[in-house]
């Protein structure tokens, strides 16, 4: 019994290790590792080692810091392989891609945040964006993310979100919405309209228009948004873009089984 418990133990200190270096694309050092994970640094040392010598994770350029293989990404790969949603929604995402010529995002809403599950990169726009698929999306201060914050069911989530993440929830940049009651009516507006901006609230330059994803039931558990630079959204027009991103997420709805009749 105590070597199952400490197999376990073992098992779940590994798994946090991976998913803080999942933070650290360039690498992590091992002193950083351990402050975060709560671990003392020969604990930390001794699990990497185990995870290198099974290939998920190898030395950094930066000597003494480590990061993540592709062995990881090919797991992710197989996960988002199995997910029916994927084979539903790429073609429409790729349509849009290809119609708008930005960079198109497709997140799911897992807990208190979204997870990055599909990205295209731009066709013909020059703007690159640092999201990448994998990627945790704070609610707070992202179009897909307000938008789960919009249609949230449980009655007084906004005010629990808030009260438990004030030391995520912080300013950006001079957009960002870091007060409650200004979030509330941005909700309402949301609800509203039925989509969502992100207006240079994670970075100056960069704007994102996002639409939910309907189940059967009304739910929304996905987004869909389109990120561009706010030159090329004043070339583009927000009715032009935000149309296009609509007919997308209205198909992708009806696919699901949503019907708003």
């Amino acid at each position: 019994m105590e070597e199952k418990a400490s197999g376990n133990q073992s098992l779940i200190r590994g798994l946090r290790l991976l998913e803080i270096l999942s933070n650290f694309p360039n690498g992590c050092p091992l002193a950083k590792l351990a402050e975060i994970s709560g671990l003392n640094k020969s604990t930390a040392h001794r699990l990497l080692q185990g995870l290198h010598s099974e290939g998920y994770v190898q030395p950094a350029n930066t000597i003494g810091s480590y990061r993540l293989t592709t062995k990881c990404l090919s797991l992710g790969q197989k996960t988002l392989a199995s997910m029916n949603i994927i084979n539903i929604a790429a073609p429409y995402l790729e349509r849009l891609n290809l119609t708008l010529g930005e960079t198109v995002n497709f997140s799911k809403r897992e807990d208190d945040h979204g997870i990055m599950i599909y990205k295209l990169e731009p066709t013909t726009g020059m703007m690159r964006t640092r999201a990448y698929i994998g990627q945790h999306l704070q609610l707070y201060c992202s179009a897909m993310g307000k938008l789960f914050l919009a249609y949230e069911r449980q009655e007084n989530y906004l005010t629990d979100y808030w009260l438990s993440h004030q030391e995520i929830i912080k300013q950006l940049t001079c957009n960002t919405i870091t007060n409650i009651e200004m979030m509330q009516q941005e909700l309402t507006q949301i609800r509203q309209d039925q989509f969502a901006m992100d207006r240079e609230e994670n970075e100056l330059g960069v704007v994102c228009i996002a639409c939910p994803i309907f189940n059967m039931s009304g739910t929304v558990k996905y987004a869909v948004s389109v990120s561009v630079s706010t030159y090329k959204l004043e070339q583009l027009g927000i009715k032009t873009v935000l149309d296009e991103i609509r007919q997308v997420s209205s198909a992708i709805s009806k696919e699901l089984g949503w019907n708003n009749n």
